[in-house]
């Protein structure tokens, strides 16, 4: 099967990785791709929002299957774009991304089919006054989320009803362009977090792949600013077999049948954001391709065929294809640009030890010179995953594999993972 991967980042790579080592992958390109993932295929420079261009390459290359890795081709419709044109497509049509590219229609969605989750109301800017009296009515902290795609910008929390009244305003009067032209506020939620990552054919077969967790400030201690991943690990503790047989039963089954019945055709990765709230699960948000850098632990963990479920949701059967779980454990530490997630240099050369023998190295915001050399090219520059008998000791070879690892300004957090090390219930 030859199979175009697109999209650049750690996600992608770790992706590649996975569908290289399947026997069923005859060929495997990558658009654009990044420094590090000529390692399993060959880079090709395409926009992955230029369909056109796309359909040129798949028609050139007989591509039987495109696998897209983040959300922008799936909101922008590329499932409905190839649907006709007998190419395989991985993921949902443009209606049904919607799941990610709305968080109103994400909360409305979960609001018919009876899916757990926080309390919210959306405003717009005809709206703003009643916005400010439903903040009035919450208690701090303030949770405001733009409505649509913000680079995952575009979820202010905020611990001052006064500042969160101020923040709404400037949000509606375009601080996230068109994707806050409404706004959705939520209340908080207190309690930990995971991602459920599920994989589904639009026939109500589904797969359920490793439980992780990822760690979103730049800080230790989960302090400064949101980034796009400082780590994560898998599997997680608190998501024994009864949290997640609540999870499937609540949120899972719920989500499937709800799509199903609104006529949303969804083949691919559905991304469950969930937090744990006294042991009871609730949605923060759907995303509707995998996470990153969780897909740096949990592809490492899956231990079946990833083509075969790819092809299986993609056709509209996955029968009775396994997804069955690695038992070790994974953890992924990102080695970011000094500076991030505000502005960064790019263009550092990258040196030491990629290729560890305890650690999988997956390229992010990398880019190869003429000369060959790796240099930086984005904010989150590697992900360095490890395998152990626990998170412990994988967290351990990850650390021990980043001190052989050197560019100006690297940076990355010391403490991935000990919140769940250390999680007593």
């Amino acid at each position: 099967m030859n199979i175009l991967l697109l999209g650049s980042g750690g996600r992608e790579s770790a992706l590649a990785r996975k569908i290289s080592e399947s026997k069923r992958c005859s060929h495997l390109w990558i658009a654009p791709g990044n420094g590090g993932t000529d390692a399993y295929g060959t880079n090709v420079a395409l926009s992955p929002l230029d369909f056109d261009a796309i359909k040129n390459f798949v028609a050139e290359n007989a591509v039987d299957m495109i696998v897209v890795g983040n959300e922008d081709p799936l909101v922008a419709g590329i499932y409905d774009y190839f649907e006709n044109d007998g190419v395989l497509v991985v993921g949902p049509s443009k209606a049904a991304a919607a799941l990610e590219g709305s968080k109103d229609f994400a909360k409305g969605f979960m609001s018919r089919h009876g899916i757990p989750t926080a309390a919210y109301a959306t405003f717009t800017a005809e709206t703003l006054e009643q916005g400010k009296e439903f903040l009035a009515t919450l208690k701090a902290p303030y949770v405001l989320k733009a409505d649509g795609l913000a680079a995952g910008k575009g979820v202010l929390i905020i611990p001052d009803l006064a500042e969160a009244q101020d923040a709404l305003a400037e949000m509606l009067a375009g601080q996230f362009g068109e994707s806050s032209r409404k706004v959705v506020i939520e209340e908080f939620l207190s309690g930990i977090e995971c991602s459920v990552f599920v994989l589904t054919d639009s026939n109500g077969g589904y797969r359920i792949l490793p439980v992780a967790k990822d760690y979103k400030r730049v800080g230790e201690g989960d302090t400064g600013p949101n980034t796009g991943g400082m780590g994560a690990v898998s599997p997680v503790k608190f998501a024994d077999a009864e949290f997640m047989d609540k999870v499937e039963k609540r949120i899972i089954i719920p989500t499937i049948e709800g799509l199903r019945k609104e006529g949303l055709t969804y083949r691919g990765f559905i991304f469950l954001g969930l937090i744990n709230v006294d042991g009871e699960p609730k949605v923060i948000e759907y995303n509707v391709r995998m996470g990153d850098p969780e897909t740096e632990v949990v592809m490492p963990r899956l231990a079946s065929d990833l083509v075969d479920l790819l092809e299986g949701c993609a056709k509209g059967d996955l029968g009775d294809i396994p997804a069955e779980h690695d038992p070790r454990a994974a953890v992924t530490v990102i080695a970011v640009s000094g500076g991030y997630p505000g502005s960064y240099p790019k263009g550092k050369e990258i040196t030491g030890c990629l290729t560890p023998a305890d650690s999988l190295v997956f390229h992010a915001g990398t880019k190869k010179d003429a000369e060959g050399r790796i240099l930086t090219s984005g904010g989150r520059v590697l992900a360095v995953t490890s395998y152990g008998d626990n998170l412990q000791d994988a967290l351990a070879k990850s650390y021990k594999s980043l001190a052989d690892i050197h560019f100006d300004g690297m940076a990355y957090r010391r403490d991935i993972g000990l919140d769940v090390i250390n999680y007593k219930g």
